[in-house]
């Protein structure tokens, strides 16, 4: 099984109300919960994470997860509202407004924290949950207590506007980048902490990934670099591109039998490429439509 642990919180998305009415709708959303929807449609054993509430949507959260083979079990539970952010577009650009204060989701403690099972082999973490306090610092102690026993893989997904204490958020990512076996960034993610691929795999990473947009991604290994095409796509929008991704790859690791910290050292360029390729090929039909709707295995 493989964990996802981090944000799930509900979009509010504007739309026009049947009298006419400016309004919003709301959807169920979240890089990490985003990650956990597209490995369960893609067939994978996988559970989420997180801080979600008893409210009504809260229970929308996990009615998606468990439409989509998710197991919510390891959720910690509260009476703690949902994490709400507001979508504005102008001239196509998104705006947020977040509502999380004393959120289900940021509130989260390391007595919250789950114990795993043997059958938990990789353990991801990412988003803006990493920056949010106290559940950014809960996270980073999973991660210590979990590095070396199974594959940790991080997506930091910077957004510079949500980092309120920029030294704290650097020290714990830093921390945290130094205990993952697996590295995703893209070139705004690496310029933004300073370091090139080179110097996360001399960190310890095993496999370092650089997402280049239509370009493709590069995969970066203490062998070499290799780079993965992209597929073509005609694109709609590219909300949830990233998350499919990583779960397209995570799947073919763990279908390739390479979800363990001696097998992903120990493969190749042909070894990885196929789980390299799942990702992109997924990302490419999540760009093809609109909003973050991961495909179901029967649409590869």
């Amino acid at each position: 099984m493989i964990l996802c642990c981090g944000e799930a919180l509900i979009d509010m998305l504007p739309r026009e109300s049947t009298g006419g009415e400016p309004s919003f709708a709301p959807y169920a959303g979240g890089a990490v919960y985003n990650t956990a929807i597209a490995l369960g449609r893609l067939g994978t054993k996988v559970g989420f994470f997180g801080g979600l509430s008893n409210d009504l949507f809260g229970e929308q959260l996990v009615s998606v997860l468990e439409a989509s083979h998710v197991d919510a079990s390891f959720a910690a539970r509260s009476d703690r509202p949902t994490t709400l952010a507001f979508v504005t577009l102008t001239d196509g650009h998104a705006k947020y407004a977040f509502y999380d204060e004393n959120t289900a989701g940021r509130m989260l403690i390391e007595g919250d924290l789950p114990t795993l099972s043997d059958n938990v082999n990789a353990v991801f973490f990412g988003g803006i949950s990493l920056v949010s306090e106290p559940a950014a610092d809960t996270y980073a102690a999973l991660c210590a207590r979990e590095a070396g026993k199974r594959v940790i893989m991080i997506d930091p997904n910077i957004r510079p506007g949500f980092i309120t204490d920029e030294p704290r958020y650097r020290a714990r990512l830093d921390k945290m980048l130094a205990q993952a076996d697996i590295i995703k960034v893209s070139d705004e993610d690496m310029e933004w902490i300073g370091v090139t691929a080179e110097q996360l795999i001399d960190g310890g990473a095993v496999l370092v990934l650089v997402t280049r947009g239509s370009e493709g991604v590069d995969a970066v290994t203490a062998n070499g670099t290799f780079r993965v095409a992209a597929q073509k796509a005609e694109v709609v929008d590219t909300v949830g591109a990233g998350d499919t991704f990583n779960a397209g790859l995570l799947a073919g690791l763990d279908e390739a039998g390479l979800l363990t910290r001696d097998a992903l050292a120990a493969a190749d360029q042909d070894a990885l490429t196929p789980a390299l390729r799942l990702g992109t090929f997924a990302a490419a039909i999540t760009v093809s439509r609109a909003g973050a709707n991961p495909p179901w295995r029967s649409e590869l």
